[in-house]
């Protein structure tokens, strides 16, 4: 069954999401290494934006900037993607700057691309989240995620959260 793509921009109260622009590259290699994996140059988050456009470009999926009203600096993203599911039931992924952490940006902004991501006729989309991050699971929680199952992989115990567009409701 195919599916319709993704809107290019959305906007909420506090948002504009936009898809990764290169102009993007410098936050999002700042966000990148704020992972604590090692620097990540701007070069390669370069690479990584032209990866995702390609992504958008062929499936209608992909990350959504999270710019905030009204100077429109970027916060993070927010991201449909295959990742551990499927173009059927792809998963819902986040990540914000360290100084946007907190201020409820991951959740409106997820809100926004989920309900975008059910217009598209899908009706499962997944998240997975490390057992140890919190703040990711009362996000996930608060936008009707459930918990499916947790698994195990070298990095430890994964907990794979699934919402149905049946659940929320219309959008």
């Amino acid at each position: 069954m195919p599916f319709d793509p993704l809107p290019a921009r959305l906007e909420t109260d506090r948002l504009v999401m936009t898809p990764e622009a290169a102009d993007d590259a410098v936050w999002l290699a700042r966000l990148f290494t704020a992972r604590g994996a090692g620097v990540v140059s701007t070069a390669e988050a370069e690479d990584r934006i032209v990866a995702m456009q390609r992504v958008v470009a062929e499936h209608g999926i992909g990350a959504r900037v999270l710019r905030a009203k009204p100077g429109r600096e970027p916060l993070g993203y927010c991201a449909i993607i295959v990742g551990r599911g499927s173009l059927a039931e792809p998963e819902l992924a986040y990540e914000l700057l360290p100084e946007a952490r907190g201020m409820g940006y991951a959740t409106e902004g997820s809100r926004a691309l989920l309900d975008a991501v059910f217009r598209t006729g899908r009706s499962r989309i997944w998240s997975t989240v490390r057992a140890w991050n919190g703040p990711s699971l009362r996000v996930l929680d608060s936008l009707g995620f459930v918990r499916d199952r947790v698994t195990q992989d070298a990095q430890g115990e994964l907990v794979w959260l699934v919402a149905t567009a049946a659940a929320r409701g219309p959008v």
